[in-house]
């Protein structure tokens, strides 16, 4: 008994450590029911370090825990041929092609640097949707509490 109750626990536990990932869809609901902060990880597949920061960074509990309490946190492939729509607005991947995936029109406008999209990207946006601070590179677990703080 003791053994089942303790893998229980185990296992709540290991469930509040994980990050509640939502998407575009599901921030504009959110954000009109209660609003608050807004991170924003924008990934593609081939990024190594997108990858990196999801078995380092993400997994960690003092990180999953803030992000889940004091943020909404937005995960979204760049690369994602899906309409997505958000603020009145449909946003659509119009740089595909049948041979390139192109970057989603969405990662381009809140994400682009210098008219270009490079992963890994994320934001940080206050309870209006304003952006306050952008990312583009790796960020290690410390430096990410410290922008999150």
């Amino acid at each position: 008994m003791v053994i089942i109750a303790l893998s229980c626990l185990d296992t709540s536990a290991q469930r509040k450590e994980k990050v509640q990932w939502i998407s575009f869809e599901q921030l504009e609901d959110s954000l009109r029911k209660a609003p608050k902060k807004v991170f924003v990880d924008f990934y593609t597949e081939w990024c190594t370090y997108c990858r990196k920061m999801d078995k380092e960074v993400y997994v960690k509990p003092n990180i999953a825990e803030l992000l889940n309490t004091t943020y909404y946190a937005v995960k979204m492939d760049a690369e994602t041929r899906d309409t997505i729509h958000f603020d009145g607005r449909i946003f659509v991947n119009a740089s595909a092609t049948k041979r390139r995936k192109g970057t989603h029109d969405l990662a381009m406008l809140l994400g682009q640097r210098g008219g270009r999209f490079t992963p890994p990207t994320m934001l940080i946006l206050d309870e209006e949707f304003k952006i306050q601070n952008r990312y583009f590179e790796y960020l290690t677990s410390d430096r990410l509490l410290e922008a999150l703080e």
